[in-house]
Parts: structure tokens; sequence; C-alpha cells
């Protein structure tokens, strides 16, 4: 009969363990970084703004951030202001894939300065781009999975806010 309780025990933990991960990054005041404008260079290119799409506004409208989306004339780059741990930040690759996309995964990149990027191609009707994206915290951290950026983020290992850079650029022969 011990056993059942301790089960039962472990088992409400396990279900409440969620919710107290997020009332602590909440608490511990994520939600409340200033926003002091988006980059206007990436990677010594300028930045243009781009319009959201319809889709990209809907999604956005409860986000714990904000979004925008650029292009430095040769990619196309979304950006993420994340204010605190949230699912509502998952991979790139799962938005090519919902759009219908073939996504095939990369090994890492490593830029010219060290940091790390997960990679993926995505194909569709002879369009191909390769996309790579990272998240990075201004006061350190960096990742180049969404779910260890979630996890690191949720228990506290890391403060924001943080940033989501995802680039997309057409490879050679894709038609645009």
């Amino acid at each position: 009969m011990r056993h059942r309780h301790f089960y039962a025990g472990a088992c409400v933990l396990a279900l409440l363990a969620p919710l107290l991960f997020a009332a602590q990054g909440t608490r511990g005041g994520h939600g409340r970084a200033a926003f002091d404008g988006w980059p206007t260079h990436f990677e010594g290119r300028a930045l243009t703004r781009l319009p959201l799409s319809e889709r990209e506004e809907r999604f956005g409208g409860d986000f714990p951030g904000h979004i925008a989306r650029f292009t430095d004339g040769r990619r196309e780059l979304i950006v993420r202001f994340v204010t605190e741990p949230t699912r509502k930040l998952h991979p790139a690759s799962d938005c090519f894939a919902g759009l219908g996309y073939r996504v095939r995964p990369l090994p890492v990149r490593v830029d010219e300065a060290g940091a790390r990027w997960g990679s993926f191609t995505a194909e569709r009707g002879g369009e191909t781009f390769r996309v790579h994206e990272r998240i990075y915290a201004d006061g350190g951290g960096s990742w180049a999975d969404v779910s260890a950026w979630y996890w690191a983020a949720a228990m506290g290992d890391h403060a924001g806010p943080w940033w989501a850079v995802t680039v997309a650029e057409r490879t050679a022969g894709s038609r645009q």
C-alpha cells in the first residue's frame, strides 16, 4: 500500500513540475525585459525589414516577446526577441514541414565566430532552402536546439531575454 501512495505522489509531482517551473520563470522577471529595438545589420550586411505574413501576425499576437522578418538582400531572417521560456518558440523545421516542405537535417553549422547553428534543408516543388537557427542571450548562453534552450531557460540556468535567429537562403538552382 505504501508503494502505491509513493507512486501516486510521484505522479502528482511530475504533473505539477512544469507549472512550478513556469511560475518560477515568471517570478524571475523574464517577462520584464526591455526591448531596445531590432538589429540593423547581420553578419556585416544591412537588414531591411519585411512585413510579417498574416499567419506570422496571428502567431505573434500572444508570443512572449516580439517577432520581425528581414532580408539582407540575399537571405531572409526571422528574428524573435523572447522574454520568457515558452513552447511558442519552436524549431523552424516545424514551420517548414507544416507548410509542406520536405525537411532534412544537416550537421550543426559553426560560423566564423564559433557560434553553433542548427541546420536543415527545406524542399518543395523545385524550391530549396538551406536554413540555420540559433538562440542566444546577450548575457551569455547559446543554443543550436530549441528544446535545449527551453529547458535551460525553464530551469533558470540562463536568464533572458533571448534572441532567436532563423536564416533561410535559397540554394543555387532553386527556382523562385
